[in-house]
């Protein structure tokens, strides 16, 4: 009798040899990533295309025109005559109309109705494109592990931020109280959330441009001191885009239209005249407009600060990016001001809002690469 291997079966047979397997951490619904990316490429579209008409909205002071929130039946705008007129009633008895607009005739209420309409109507859009696209991959089980709410928490801010939008509306939808704006705080709550949303769904696209495997092997080589001073430079940028929404709520950048200084002397007049004082920080347009713009000096101090920080990655590729950032920082800087000296004027105005958004974007971008950084051979260094 033969001496059997350890190796063999237990019935005999000659155990097959075993071969190693690669790529597990991609068999997992990899094939789905690039579709996924071009759904969120999509909602990216939207949701800048949302920011700009928002914008646009505001500079044309048409947000009030539509006077109901109606979430459904709202999305099929006046067919008749009748119809037009019965909405113009509506804005007829706010006080934006009584106040600062009873010169308008039915066509001059058109005009505005529509800026309000589309805004509403992309907020539909943005929010049908997400639950078809998230909806569909979850039934065919396409959604790669690890992904479902990152997926899912932009649609649900979405719903979140419609709630926002009529709660602003709402504080500007008065009758003899002499209200003609939105509330400034919930305008800047309202463009806070689009720009959150947008981070959303830029880091998932950045996530899912890569494989698995690649992250997990980059996180190794993550740069910390450089993406805490990134995010840093997220977190300051965030909160001059609220600043600049209060701006943008009270018309403060068309009160005081000179640079470097406001009304010829470096701090503005009546900064404090408004009780109770704390008023002053959200609704005095020379003090917003005072702190929006010191606000700005600083930022791009840090901004400079992270910039000379990124430059000292051993990947290029950071070392570009942090690039972007400082351009893109550099050109709103110089937008902000012509802002300023232009008294807000519309093209002007929405140029430094989209600004933003990009400078927002690049800022993430930044950050990513910190954190996940690209492995490149030397000689591409």
């Amino acid at each position: 009798m033969s001496k059997r291997s350890i190796f063999e079966e237990v019935d005999g047979s000659k155990a097959e040899k075993a071969t190693p397997q690669s790529g597990l951490l991609e068999r997992d619904n990899s094939g789905a990533r690039f579709a996924i990316r071009i759904w969120l490429g999509v909602l990216f579209a939207l949701v800048v295309a949302m920011i700009a008409v928002g914008g646009l909205t505001r500079l044309t002071d048409s947000g009030l025109s539509i006077t109901e929130w109606r979430p459904v039946t709202g999305a099929i705008p006046p067919l008749s005559a009748e119809d037009w007129q019965s909405e113009f009633d509506k804005y007829k008895q706010i006080d934006q109309w009584a106040i600062d607009n009873q010169w308008m005739e039915l066509a001059d209420f058109k005009q505005i109705y529509w800026w309000e309409w589309g805004h509403r109507q992309l907020g539909r859009i943005i929010g049908l494109v997400w639950f078809v696209g998230f909806a569909g991959f979850a039934l065919l089980r396409k959604i790669p592990t690890g992904w479902g709410m990152r997926l899912a928490i932009p649609g649900l801010l979405g719903g979140v931020q419609g709630a926002i939008g009529w709660w602003m509306v709402h504080s500007g939808v008065t009758q003899g109280e002499g209200v003609t704006t939105v509330a400034s705080y919930r305008l800047a709550v309202h463009l806070g959330l689009a720009f959150l949303i947008l981070g959303f769904i830029t880091w998932a696209m950045l996530g899912l441009s890569r494989s698995e495997r690649d992250l997990m092997q980059a996180r190794r080589a993550k740069e910390a001191k450089q993406f805490s001073l990134a995010t840093g430079l997220l977190h300051f940028s965030m909160l001059q885009i609220l600043l600049g929404a209060l701006v943008a709520g009270i018309d403060a950048g068309r009160s005081f239209t000179d640079w470097p200084l406001m009304n010829g002397q470096f701090f503005p007049p009546q900064a404090f005249d408004l009780e109770p004082l704390w008023v002053n920080f959200v609704e005095n347009p020379g003090l917003v407009q005072f702190i929006h713009r010191m606000s700005g000096y600083l930022l791009v101090i840090f901004a400079v600060i992270v910039w000379r920080r990124g430059q000292k990655s051993a990947h290029a590729s950071t070392r570009f990016a942090f690039n972007c950032v400082i351009a893109a920082m550099g050109l709103q800087l110089m937008l902000g001001i012509v802002t300023v000296l232009q008294a807000a004027h519309v093209h002007v105005a929405i140029t430094h809002q989209l600004v933003a958004v990009l400078l927002w974007v690049l800022i993430l971008r930044a950050r990513f690469l910190s954190g996940y950084p690209k492995a490149v051979s030397i000689k591409d260094q």
